[in-house]
């Protein structure tokens, strides 16, 4: 192998590395501040209403999360628009939306 190629082969490792690294990060921020929205920082926080297991969270008003399984499309709808006794969240932005519904999706194990 030339030096030229291992050069290029260390390079394109590295650059891997790098973008698998930011991409790890970038997860473990949004799954942070996921929790910390389904806990603490929504009104009312999700977790008075809804059990989820991956939070530690046993509501019971709402259904259980963990047994209905919802994808993120349906939780950002419901998010926004609210369902029955829940609320809509108007005070939570796209970007924390996201966040929150692609969050419970995968706590649930509906998106993997």
């Amino acid at each position: 192998m030339s030096h030229g190629t291992l050069v290029k082969s260390a390079a394109i490792s590295i650059f891997l590395f790098v973008c698998v690294t930011a991409a790890y990060a970038n997860g473990t921020e949004q799954r942070k501040q996921a929790k910390q929205l389904f806990t603490q920082d929504a009104t009312p926080p999700c977790g008075i209403c809804h059990a989820l297991a991956d939070v530690g969270t046993a509501g019971s008003i709402g259904p259980s999360l963990d047994e209905m399984k919802p994808d993120a499309d349906r939780v950002a709808r419901v998010i926004r628009s609210g369902l029955g006794a829940m609320p809509p969240y108007p005070q939570l932005t796209d970007t924390q939306v996201k966040v929150l519904a692609e969050y419970v999706a995968r706590a649930t194990g509906a998106s993997k």
